[in-house]
């Protein structure tokens, strides 16, 4: 099969030919149709971003295709279905602790590596082989719109933090991060889960614009200082209310203070969920005050990816209405222009602007 294979850190993706993949129990075949690519794909491949990812490899996160060839075990799965690959790959011996890598992308810690060695080439090529579980049916839909169903490789993310944080309907919530990919796609599936209002912080003006336009008054958009206590000042006032939850979904660049910012603005007995990549790179500790944690009941929760239930639940959402697919902005790459599509995506990372690789 053609792929584009990462050889080494730092040297374009070669487009050449890997060995068809061979099926086993518990797996599944899929062609690949379509695969975002993440506007950070680039700082992946450079070896900016760190993540613990064998090579040479297939790369990439996640994907829309259709079943090829199904293991013994699979009951309801059929050849030709179209479904989402999750490339959550989680361990199945041990439920508690799962070991976790991401198909193609990352993993976390050396049993995300060993797991690694076995699902190892993500969907920058023709075929994937997949464990039955993250072949989830997303039901019948047109080739042409594969692309846009690759929007739920942005859309899973922070719903899985939306999850964590326990959102209820007309509930207030500050998403952290709001004009960046992630986070714009976090404000709209809080939205789709009946937030009652959104507070959207944030320095790009046009995304904040954007936002509004959009959305509605349901959004509150609010333009960052840079100072930490003038922002935590006008995001409370921004609120209609008291705010019950803040996700982070800052990238590893944003620094600790617009964290810290946004996170103290939650009420008493509110939560927090940090899925962000505040850290990463070094840079300082996020210094939470104890005294303000204990005495006002703050839940602090991280949260990596989401649960296995959340890619069927994210498509519910779209199949009813709830969450409209059509707000992303697509731009689709054949598989031979894959270093065109990387270079593409970091240039266009902004809201809701989806890049498309189609092996």
């Amino acid at each position: 099969m053609k792929a584009a294979i990462l050889n080494a850190l730092g040297s374009p993706l070669d487009i050449n030919t890997l060995p068809d993949p061979i099926l086993g129990t518990g797996e599944v075949i899929v062609d690949v149709v379509a695969t975002a690519v993440l506007p950070y794909a680039g700082e992946v491949f450079g070896g900016t971003r760190k993540y613990l990812l064998t090579l040479p490899v297939a790369p990439g996160c996640g994907a829309i295709g259709r079943v090829r060839a199904v293991g013994p075990d699979a009951t309801r799965l059929a050849v030709g279905d179209w479904v989402c690959c999750d490339p959550t790959v989680r361990s199945r011996d041990d439920a508690l602790s799962p070991d976790i890598t991401l198909q193609g992308w990352s993993a976390r810690g050396e049993g995300g590596l060993h797991l690694q060695k076995h699902f190892h080439h993500g969907p920058f090529a023709e075929q994937m082989l997949v464990p039955t579980e993250n072949a989830v049916p997303i039901g019948p839909i047109e080739p042409a719109e594969a692309g846009r169903w690759c929007a739920l490789t942005h859309l899973l993310v922070p719903y899985g933090g939306l999850l964590a944080a326990g959102l209820r309907a007309g509930e207030t919530i500050l998403v952290s991060g709001a004009t960046g990919n992630f986070g714009s796609a976090g404000v709209a599936v809080a939205l789709a889960m009946g937030a009652g209002c959104v507070v959207a912080p944030g320095r790009n003006q046009a995304m904040l614009a954007d936002l509004s336009q959009r959305f509605g008054p349901r959004v509150r958009t609010v333009t960052l200082t840079g100072d930490e206590a003038e922002d935590g000042q006008r995001m409370r006032q921004a609120a209609p209310g008291p705010i019950d939850c803040v996700l982070d979904l800052l990238p590893p660049f944003a620094g600790t203070k617009p964290v810290r910012a946004a996170a103290m603005t939650v009420r008493e007995f509110g939560r927090v969920v940090l899925m962000g990549g505040v850290g990463m790179l070094g840079g300082d500790d996020l210094a939470l005050p104890y005294p303000w944690i204990m005495r006002n009941n703050i839940t602090i929760r991280g949260q990596w990816m989401y649960p296995p239930e959340a890619v069927i639940r994210l498509v519910g959402l779209i199949r009813s209405g709830l969450l409209d697919l059509g707000h992303f902005e697509i731009t689709d790459f054949d598989l031979a222009d894959a270093n065109q599509a990387v270079a593409h995506a970091g240039a266009n990372g902004g809201a809701f602007k989806l890049t498309v690789l189609r092996p």
